[in-house]
């Protein structure tokens, strides 16, 4: 345990200390609401278009913590021989996923509450009336796009190339599934393909919990939908994932 919860106070030493990081997956999500925020007026699903916006952005505000900067921080650690070398160390390879898997939970739950907050602040968007159902939330989405991003990581073959790939999938991924704004004048093979995303699910989870206050047990589906892909994400990690550098 000693060892775990020095780890993670690693982890996140060197989460915060990486600028880069902190901007791409921490900053800009509050950046987007605030410029979107700023753009869509009226009402949005029946809701007033801050309040959706913001319940869209949690959604990506995970994948962008869980999925993209787990992995790509994997990818370059991987590279640059700093998991082969922990491999040597007393820190046993279970510990030091458990650790990084926390640290992102721990960054995606504090993007959630500053966008609660900035919410409030400038758009005067109220806050969740189900808390225990948001912090499911945060928990299922961190855990299905953090075993993603394993996933990811291990088919990813150098750190040159991670940030593009990450992105790819990432931002098109987005604007599919309704975490930039509604997608009900998309044509509707782009719909189609955003239902079979796994963002769609946790955007879906976000607007019943947050917009229409009901709890996280209601979404069946889209739980199981999500917990389908985080197992798929453990399963292609299982298989592709490793400590060795690859592009040497």
């Amino acid at each position: 345990m000693r060892l775990y919860l020095h780890e993670l106070r690693t982890q996140q030493l060197v989460y915060w200390r990486s600028r880069e990081a902190a901007v791409f997956t921490f900053i800009f999500p509050l950046l987007l609401f605030v410029l979107l925020g700023s753009v869509y007026t009226g009402r949005i699903y029946g809701v007033p278009a801050p309040d959706a916006l913001l319940a869209a952005l949690i959604s990506y505000g995970c994948a962008t913590v869980c999925f993209a900067g787990l992995s790509i921080a994997l990818v370059v650690r991987r590279e640059a021989g700093i998991l082969k070398r922990i491999r040597a160390t007393p820190l046993r390879p279970p510990v030091y996923m458990a650790a990084a898997l926390c640290s992102t939970m721990l960054t995606f739950a504090a993007v959630t509450v500053v966008l609660f907050v900035l919410g409030r602040v400038v758009f005067g968007t109220p806050f969740p009336s189900r808390p225990g159902s948001v912090i499911l939330m945060v928990v299922l989405g961190s855990l299905c796009f953090a075993a993603l991003g394993v996933g990811i990581a291990g088919l990813i073959r150098s750190s040159d190339g991670s940030s593009a790939v990450v992105n790819l999938i990432v931002l098109p991924m987005s604007f599919l599934t309704g975490a930039f704004g509604p997608t009900r004048h998309y044509p509707g093979f782009l719909r189609a393909i955003g239902d079979a995303l796994p963002l769609k699910y946790l955007v879906n989870i976000s607007d019943a919990v947050y917009l229409h206050q009901h709890s996280f047990w209601s979404q069946g589906t889209s739980i199981g939908v999500l917990a389908a892909w985080g197992v798929a994400g453990v399963i292609v990690a299982a298989y592709t994932f490793g400590w060795e550098p690859r592009s040497a």
